[in-house]
């Protein structure tokens, strides 16, 4: 069993998709709460190429029925807290229990001439919605976000 843990740590990571006018983000991580982390991360890579400094802390909690709702209600309270503060975001941290992220956020204001933010997400979706674990224990979660 840690040999497979081992190796799903290994490969923690995160990657878009395309999808019309729409991006595809997905995250993968040894647990469910590294995939959310790094599905994060894939959303504040579609925004912009530059590094996001880890100035402010930001709190947040959702809950949901299942862990796909689950995701869908992290993305979009990042997507809120970036758009109610203006800020960027490039670090998380997840704690998953009992239907419930407990999520710490951290990032910057956005200054618009050194991010140069290439699109402004509105919102994750339930099209292509899919949290599962493969055979060899690596956790994905991934969905289309609106821009």
């Amino acid at each position: 069993m840690a040999k497979s843990a081992d190796a799903a740590i290994r490969k923690a990571g995160w990657e878009q998709f395309p999808h019309d006018a729409d991006i595809g983000l997905r995250g993968f991580g040894a647990t469910p709460a590294e995939a959310f982390e790094q599905a994060a991360l894939a959303l504040t890579a579609a925004i912009t190429d530059a590094p996001v400094e880890a100035r402010t802390e930001v709190e947040v909690q959702c809950e949901a029925p299942d862990l796909e709702l689950l995701f869908v209600e992290w993305l979009n309270a990042i997507i809120y807290e970036m758009a109610v503060r203006h800020m960027l975001f490039g670090s998380f941290a997840v704690r998953i229990e009992d239907g419930r992220i407990h999520g710490r956020l951290w990032g910057e204001p956005v200054d618009v001439a050194r991010h140069a933010p290439a699109c402004e997400p509105k919102g994750a979706t339930y099209t292509a919605l899919k949290v599962a674990q493969s055979p060899d224990g690596l956790w994905s979660a991934g969905c289309i976000v609106d821009v």
